[in-house]
């Protein structure tokens, strides 16, 4: 790495120095960029440090058992020879199934308080069709994990960005609406009591289980805005798409009140190099091409961004179980030469 480079990153040692607190670290950005690599290679970093460390994936389309060489499907699992890490693909469907469930009892418990004789199918099923529900319930999911607290440290695997904030920015959405689901309940309950010959307060079950909610919304509000505790990192390839992705979403997670991290590039071909990377021998015009085009992307991204993090190499082969993490988290974690 030149000298000029390595004075426009901020490497992630002198990040995590400032945020000694960190423990929610989020990677994401397009499809196809090597997001589940760089969560892996930070949460085995961690772990290395001593941390009590989980690597979650809320990607519907999970890659960490091929990642890791082995299932980690549905259950927090230890990673073999990785002491301190555990790994956990969330079950979208067992997540899903649980969520339609909830949703049934409480509209059946509204029905129920409502006087309204019909049956709760044909309304648990409008509630469940839209196309958010999907992340909804894996939101749900990963801030039972969070505020479980159960580890040092939650390394998140996200879906592809655009998924990625609009999981995220459901705690702000959920807070909007169990507001007002609670404002309305808290009217009917009023109305009813005054319509009522008996003026004794009756137990709502659905009042109690909004204010829980909401209690827990604003709990996992409070962790993914918490700049000293959470950080989202981007990674990307230097190439147009990608960097154009990011560049987009980054304003938008600002909107949400996420903390920023920074950049990780991903895949930079290093020539004459003999560790890593495609370093010696004849180079054909090919390689010659695209290590060109690469360059002046990575001077676009360093344009742009001010906190790039890392440049992470593309490897002599494919990066697959903890050795390979191991070498990864060396790259993202060096200091600049």
């Amino acid at each position: 790495m030149s000298a000029v480079v390595a004075e426009q990153i901020k490497p992630m040692e002198s990040f995590l120095k400032v945020k000694p607190r960190l423990k929610y670290i989020f990677f994401g950005g397009k499809g196809g960029v090597g997001k589940t690599v760089m969560a892996g290679a930070a949460a085995l970093w961690f772990a290395s440090q001593g941390r009590r460390t989980l690597l979650a994936s809320t990607n519907p389309v999970h890659s960490l058992s091929s990642l890791l060489a082995q299932n980690v499907f549905g259950t927090e699992t230890p990673v073999e020879g990785v002491p301190n890490l555990w790994a956990y693909e969330i079950d979208t469907a067992e997540t899903i199934d649980k969520s339609k469930k909830d949703i049934a009892e409480k509209i059946k418990l509204f029905l129920k308080y409502a006087d309204i004789p019909t049956q709760a199918d044909a309304f648990v099923e409008t509630a469940t069709m839209n196309p958010a529900f999907e992340e909804s319930a894996m939101f749900e999911n990963m801030i039972n994990l969070m505020l479980a607290d159960k580890y040092d440290v939650y390394v998140f695997d996200t879906a592809p960005t655009a998924n990625a904030r609009r999981l995220l920015g459901m705690s702000k959405v959920y807070t909007l609406w169990v507001g007002k689901m609670l404002e309305s309940r808290k009217e009917a309950q009023a109305i009813r009591l005054s319509l009522s010959f008996r003026k004794k307060q009756e137990k709502d079950p659905l009042l109690d289980s909004l204010l829980s909610f909401q209690g827990r919304i604003g709990d996992a509000s409070t962790l993914l805005t918490d700049a000293e505790k959470t950080a989202f990192f981007f990674v990307t390839l230097p190439e147009a798409l990608p960097i154009a992705v990011i560049r987009r979403f980054i304003g938008w997670f600002r909107d949400f009140g996420i903390p920023v991290g920074g950049v990780v590039v991903n895949g930079v071909i290093r020539v004459g190099e003999r560790s890593g990377g495609a370093g010696g021998g004849e180079l054909s015009q090919f390689v010659l091409n695209r290590v060109e085009m690469q360059r002046g992307y990575l001077d676009q991204i360093y344009d742009t961004f001010n906190d790039v993090r890392a440049v992470i190499p593309l490897y002599e082969t494919e990066v697959r179980g903890p050795e390979m993490l191991r070498r990864v988290a060396g790259d993202l974690f060096a200091s600049p030469q």
